[in-house]
């Protein structure tokens, strides 16, 4: 039987942290779906083509990995419809712990026979979040080690910077 995951998120933008929790999931699953899905409690900054797109160039060299947008659906059913088991999340801090927390107690009573699991990403980057990318690259700042070059390119093409 395939191992089969699903590592969900809104991805606004996609950032080095989402990256390297692939990067550890990878050697664990024969297939990994990187669902682009909507968050109802954030205003989207990129489109979902936008994301989906961004994603696909930066885990080129992760060949188990596949990027699907998933807008408006739930996170169960998406995993259900896909046949993947294992809902992968990464956590940051803390606060990351209790919001995921719940969410992964959610998705339990959803359906107990999807598992989640939680990676802890290396120290460098636990303060990246996809607000602060957005925040710092609207003003000029460098994000160039926080996020993959495709994304960078993007968020350079979007806040119309030419460093």
């Amino acid at each position: 039987m395939k191992k089969i995951a699903l590592f969900p998120g809104s991805f606004d933008p996609f950032t080095n942290g989402h990256l390297e929790t692939l990067k550890y999931a990878c050697p664990l699953f024969d297939q990994i779906y990187v669902t682009v899905e909507t968050n109802t409690q954030k205003k989207g900054f990129f489109s979902l083509i936008e994301k989906e797109e961004m994603i696909e160039d930066s885990v080129v060299n992760l060949p188990n990995v596949k990027v699907i947008a998933q807008p408006e659906e739930l996170t169960v059913k998406i995993a259900r419809k896909l046949q993947a088991k294992f809902i992968i999340r990464g956590i940051r801090n803390p606060s990351d712990f209790q919001y995921e927390a719940d969410i992964s107690n959610i998705n339990h009573q959803l359906d107990p026979d999807i598992k989640t699991i939680f990676f802890i990403p290396p120290e460098n980057f636990t303060y990246i979040s996809s607000t602060m990318i957005r925040e710092v690259s609207s003003l000029g700042g460098d994000v160039s080690k926080l996020v993959p070059t495709p994304v960078l390119k993007k968020l350079k093409e979007k806040f119309d910077h030419d460093e």
